[in-house]
């Protein structure tokens, strides 16, 4: 094999093996499947108070990364119905599910996200703030399929994105 040649496979087989690394690390490295109690169960905002309450749940599963704070992905059934729920919640304004890894099988965003659009999933505040500038928002399906998803919220957008923190938002953390 000629110089150029043997140069020419190392560089595609170092190519390929990069490229099976970043799929791995972005798709399987950094998720850890995580049990209810750690994830803190499933909570909805109260309408009335504004602050969050645990609901009943089964069923739980979620994943989250420590990479990202909006690697955070939950499915869960609940036995409350959509109409006990709208009553008592918060309705979310702008739920946009995002999409998890194709191996967290309970939980398909762009099912979700379909439900949210037509109408059929009621989209609730789960815990405003979960993390600085990140929500958990909540989706419940009419059969009482729920999901959960972190996702950035406006005061998080504008300070994530080095604009000063606007009035009607909360100081972020000090760095320590």
């Amino acid at each position: 094999m000629t110089p150029v040649r043997l140069v020419i496979v190392a560089m595609v087989l170092t190519a390929l093996v990069a490229g099976a690394a970043m799929y791995y690390l972005q798709v399987y490295a950094f998720y850890e499947e995580v049990g209810a109690e750690a994830a803190g169960g499933v909570q909805l905002t109260r309408a009335d108070t504004g602050t969050p309450e645990a609901v009943a749940f089964d069923n739980f599963r979620a994943i989250d990364a420590n990479s990202s704070p909006i690697r955070f992905r939950a499915c869960f059934d609940t036995p409350l119905s959509q109409d006990d729920l709208r009553k008592s919640y918060t309705i979310a304004e702008a739920a946009e599910p995002l999409t998890g890894p194709g191996w967290f099988d309970c939980y398909d965003a762009r099912e979700i996200g379909a439900a949210l659009e037509s109408g059929a999933a009621l989209p609730i505040m789960g815990v405003k703030n979960i993390e600085y500038g990140i929500d958990r928002l909540v989706a419940v399906m009419p059969d009482g399929r729920g999901y959960a998803w972190h996702q950035i919220n406006r005061c998080g957008e504008v300070v994530f994105d080095g604009e000063p923190v606007p009035d009607d938002c909360p100081a972020p953390p000090e760095d320590d």
